[in-house]
């Protein structure tokens, strides 16, 4: 029989989550209290900074009609479309770097030097190249996507337990058995480490495609809110990107839940 002081287990969770998450939370909530209340102690002109309860406004309002839902669905395809891309490029990279050291010190050295150059100064040329289409945003997306992936993969698959492969090479096991029963399943948890830096790149890299050339998305309204000085549906854009990079983040992480339940079981223990 349970204990009669016993918390169902969803109030256990619910405490949990209060427990890691109530700080932040409390902070943020905080510091948008104390925004709105400077803004309305020294009456901040609304061209200068908006209040958050205007903001809020605006955000509505340009939901509702100014089209900024549909700014918003571009942006997502843009970005899901270079993560699945800096996915399938990264994994293949990682794999190709880890299959020998030769092309580990050739091809490692590339990748860190290509996150030397300003991808600002990138995505100029691909929209010169491919137009102001949707191409350009997604290589954009990729190219500031692969590299985590690339790294934390090639890490992971490098952090593979050595005594289980030496006991799967002593009972005659070949090298593909070997990354499919070791090596890639030990690689997992730092893939989805390099997958949830990546996906919150992914909207950033987006919106940087969209600024130097793009006629819709999120950088395309904000940019157009600046031009006219309604500062308040700029800010409503900066909040709906990062709104959109937190809900990417939280499922990616959702994946990693599913796709590695022996990971967390592991971990509480």
């Amino acid at each position: 029989m349970p204990r009669p002081n016993s918390a169902p287990s969803g109030g256990r969770q619910f405490s949990r989550f209060l427990a890691r998450q109530g700080p932040p939370i409390a902070l943020i909530l905080l510091l948008l209290l104390l925004w709105q209340a400077a803004c309305w102690i020294w009456r901040v002109q609304l061209w200068l900074l908006p209040s958050p309860w205007q903001i809020l406004v605006d955000g509505v309002d340009s939901w509702r009609h100014l089209g900024l839902a549909g700014h918003t669905a571009r942006t997502l395809q843009e970005a899901a479309w270079g993560f699945l891309l800096a996915v399938a490029t990264g994994l293949t990279l990682a794999l190709i770097v880890d299959s020998s050291p030769l092309l580990r010190r050739t091809i490692y050295p590339l990748l860190v030097v290509s996150q030397t150059i300003p991808i600002i100064a990138i995505a100029p040329i691909l929209v010169l190249w491919l137009g102001y289409g949707i191409m350009p945003k997604v290589l954009v997306v990729a190219l500031v996507c692969i590299f985590p992936i690339v790294i934390s993969t090639a890490d992971g698959l490098r952090s593979a337990d050595p005594e289980w492969t030496a006991l799967l090479h002593s009972m005659g096991a070949n090298r593909w058995q070997i990354f499919a029963k070791v090596r890639f399943p030990a690689a997992l948890p730092a893939f989805f480490s390099g997958l949830k830096v990546a996906i919150t790149y992914a909207v950033i890299g987006a919106v940087i495609g969209e600024w130097v050339g793009g006629n819709v998305g999120l950088a395309f309204f904000m940019r157009r809110a600046h031009n006219s000085l309604l500062v308040g549906r700029e800010f409503a854009g900066i909040g709906v990107t990062s709104l959109l990079s937190i809900v990417l983040f939280l499922v990616v992480s959702g994946l990693e839940r599913l796709a590695l339940p022996w990971y967390f079981v592991r971990g509480r223990e």
